[in-house]
């Protein structure tokens, strides 16, 4: 993938190239950005232009057989590592290299997609994929993710130039995983490049972080995102609107051309949920709706709720933002008809919002840790029918 094919982000381009050009290029980098913003095509562009040298896509000799191997991503000086779990291809001792068919596909197709998108694509969107040690259900412990990456970097280049390892989604990695990979930035070997790519760099370890050159990477322009939804046909009034509502996320942008936005299902849930919870003080038919509501979402995959708990985060800080006038940093739409987002806003006030995003963060932090998914959404659609009740000052 060349720069070229990545969207906006001249200046990530410019420091990138620069620091190829003059030969300050840090072992271990770290490229932080939110979800559809482009981490992963940048990097992607950077590891080609680092193994095939300066290029405008017009390829002679060598270098067009570079480019060709980097394209396809079978370039054997490119490695990858990424979450997995065991599935129904992969039975036990889930490995990144066990989906490699399936990685250069989903980059391929979605170069921007989530982490989600990467799940459902190999069929374990109901479980929480991890780069790090896999233990089967003999007990016995699996192969090391850790222990193949540090064996593939350790060998020497196939073409004498760089090795490169791109880390998707770092912060999946557990406990073991990152202590083996912090030996490996602390004694890296000779021409080798750790690229770790993460939406939360709070959650990647300390040692990790503080040994690493950070990049941020901001969410897209809105006329990056036009731009590119433009050559693909859109006219141009629905491209601005969709820019806009998909906030600087190209992947968002793409799933609502598509009609195939995951928000939309949240968006039914979202508003099921808070108008049961407006019905339910005083009402016992109400108090059934919600727990049924919690019996419907505790069904589906972790993943997928906790997409949804930080979709409601997003909407409740959004209604704030409306209820205060800040209009203009609203960017969500509702598509539901007879929901306003302008009439539920004046229930979302400085009274309550710091405890419905307590009770929001603490759902997800239970979700992550297996809680008992039908106890943690009843529990907060009950503190959520108080919490929406609450009187302004």
């Amino acid at each position: 993938m060349l720069f070229k094919n990545v969207l906006g982000l001249e200046h990530i381009k410019n420091h990138l190239v620069t620091t190829a050009e003059t030969g300050r290029v840090a072992h271990a980098q770290l490229f932080v950005g939110p979800e559809g913003s482009g981490v992963l095509p940048m990097a992607i562009a950077y590891a080609q232009y680092l193994l095939c040298g300066n290029t405008d896509g017009e390829n002679d000799g060598d270098n067009l057989v570079c480019n060709t191997k980097c394209n396809s991503l079978t370039h054997p000086d490119l490695h990858f590592a990424f979450p997995v779990s065991n599935s129904d291809k992969i039975k036990s001792h889930a490995v990144s290299d066990h989906y490699l068919e399936e990685w250069r596909q989903f980059v391929k197709e979605q170069p921007y997609g989530n982490l989600f998108d990467w799940y459902r694509h190999i069929g374990i969107e109901k479980k929480q994929g991890q780069i790090g040690v896999d233990e089967a259900q003999d007990g016995q412990i699996g192969v090391d993710e850790a222990q193949d990456m540090v064996k593939k970097l350790s060998l020497k280049s196939y073409e004498g130039g760089y090795k490169i390892l791109i880390v998707w989604m770092a912060e999946k990695m557990n406990v073991s995983a990152a202590n083996k990979l912090l030996k490996l930035i602390e004694e890296p070997p000779d021409k080798t490049i750790l690229l770790l790519l993460a939406e939360d760099e709070e959650q990647i370890i300390n040692t990790i972080r503080s040994r690493c050159q950070i990049l941020n990477f901001p969410p897209l322009a809105e006329q990056a995102i036009t731009d590119a939804l433009l050559l693909k046909g859109v006219i141009q009034t629905e491209a601005l609107t969709i820019a806009l509502e998909a906030n600087g996320n190209f992947n968002k942008a793409l799933d609502l051309l598509n009609k195939d936005s995951e928000d939309l299902v949240f968006e039914r849930w979202f508003v099921q949920w808070v108008r049961s919870a407006f019905k339910a003080k005083g009402n016992k038919g109400a108090v059934q709706e919600l727990i049924l509501w919690s019996d419907e979402v505790a069904k589906t995959g972790r993943e997928v709720q906790k997409k949804f708990l930080n979709y409601c985060l997003t909407m409740m800080r959004q209604a704030l933002l409306l209820n205060y006038s800040a209009t203009e940093l609203v960017h969500v739409k509702i598509h539901m008809e007879g929901f306003d987002l302008n009439k539920f806003a004046p229930f979302v006030h400085e009274n309550n919002i710091l405890d419905i995003v307590k009770e929001l963060e603490q759902a997800i932090f239970h979700v992550e840790r297996n809680g008992n998914s039908k106890l943690i959404f009843t529990d907060l659609s009950i503190k959520l029918t108080r919490l929406l009740h609450a009187k302004a000052a």
